[in-house]
């Protein structure tokens, strides 16, 4: 069985500075086997990580399209922000990618995709993130479960890390699979989710490190 991760974040995320070689090496302490980088707006992080690490890294991208985010999995190229949901999913579909709905209910994150951007990607949507170990209320990730449920969608527990101290306890249990995205989604049906939620202070260090990597001008999105 593999011990994966759907949804983290390293240094190339404005509001992260966990380095690839930090990222494995918690991922080994902790047992995480298979995980999907899935920085904001770029795959560069993904990509370095791929490099390294001894298990197996899923390239992906938390896109920022034009109705709120939405991430692509098992990417070849980075897929351009603030483009409609509908061109943002057709352009993760046409490299071979899987779509997955990232925190599409959380309440408190600026960035969540609207209502209507939930209809209009739907229809070609794979995953949901059942289970987003940042979200504060629980609430919110029953309703993305009930989402996924009503629309017969494959689900994931993700911790959407930012930092190396959140990684291990959020995660998709999946047997293994021959490495293409069509065997993941297989062995997504046979899932079991293990879900902890992250504390909300969790948060205030990830606004801290956004604001200082701004101040710092070290990211670029």
């Amino acid at each position: 069985m593999l011990k994966a991760d759907l949804h983290i974040h390293t240094q190339f995320s404005p509001d992260s500075e966990l380095s690839p070689e930090r990222l494995v090496e918690r991922c080994l302490k902790v047992g995480l086997n298979c995980i999907a980088v899935t920085d904001h707006n770029s795959i560069e992080g993904a990509l370095a990580v791929k490099e390294i690490a001894p298990f197996r890294v899923i390239v992906g991208e938390e896109v920022a399209s034009a109705s709120g985010e939405v991430t692509g999995l098992f990417l070849e190229r980075e897929v351009p922000a603030h483009l409609p949901a509908e061109e943002t999913g057709r352009l993760i579909k046409e490299q071979g990618g899987l779509i997955s709905l990232p925190h599409p209910f959380d309440r408190f994150r600026s960035k969540v995709i609207t209502p209507d951007g939930i209809d209009e990607i739907l229809p070609h949507v794979d995953i949901v993130e059942a289970f987003n170990a940042r979200n504060n209320f629980n609430s919110d990730n029953l309703r993305a479960e009930e989402l996924a449920r009503q629309h017969g969608l494959l689900v994931s527990a993700v911790s959407d890390s930012h930092t190396a101290v959140e990684l291990g306890r959020t995660y998709t249990e999946i047997p293994d699979f021959d490495g293409t995205a069509e065997g993941f989604k297989q062995a997504l049906t046979n899932a079991t989710l293990v879900r902890k939620r992250t504390t909300p202070l969790i948060h205030v260090f990830t606004t801290l490190t956004k604001a200082k990597k701004r101040i710092l001008g070290r990211t670029r999105h």
